[in-house]
């Protein structure tokens, strides 16, 4: 079955911006989210936003934090998660959005890798009580529903 990829509302149809400059490589979605926390992805896809033509951003972590809705904390991990797999670099007060470094092979990525299973898998982390942030903490404790006497 072929599908008709028509836009549903043709009048708002996305364009290029006349200011600013940002987009997302799917290879980040394909190659490198699955292996990232929900903050790092969300700060990811916040920089890329807010950055320069040369992937570069001033926001400082206080206002990264308050329009992300972090804690301050949580934005600098995210930043350094992303450091970490080569995807940022920082040096205070900028941030760069770096070009994607080459495609791993698919033994040292690990599952899921399309973007349905990473939402699949973040809602599944969040219905479990799982921290986004850090992956090692153990969930908590799930209360259960009170049942009427």
């Amino acid at each position: 079955m072929k599908i008709d990829k028509r836009p549903i509302v043709p009048e708002r149809v996305r364009r290029v911006p006349r200011e600013g400059w940002s987009w997302i490589d799917r290879r980040f979605l394909r190659h490198h989210a699955s292996e990232l926390s929900g903050e790092a992805i969300t700060l990811y896809f916040f920089l890329a936003a807010v950055s320069d033509k040369h992937g570069v951003s001033f926001y400082g972590d206080d206002t990264t934090a308050a329009l992300l809705r972090l804690d301050l904390r949580a934005v600098q991990r995210a930043r350094e998660e992303l450091e970490g797999h080569d995807l940022v670099a920082h040096r205070h007060p900028l941030t760069q959005v770096l070009s994607l470094p080459q495609r791993r092979t698919a033994s040292s990525r690990g599952a899921p890798t399309r973007l349905g299973d990473i939402l699949r898998d973040l809602i599944a982390r969040i219905q479990a009580g799982l921290p986004l942030e850090d992956e090692r903490r153990p969930p908590r404790p799930r209360t259960s529903p009170r049942t009427p006497h």
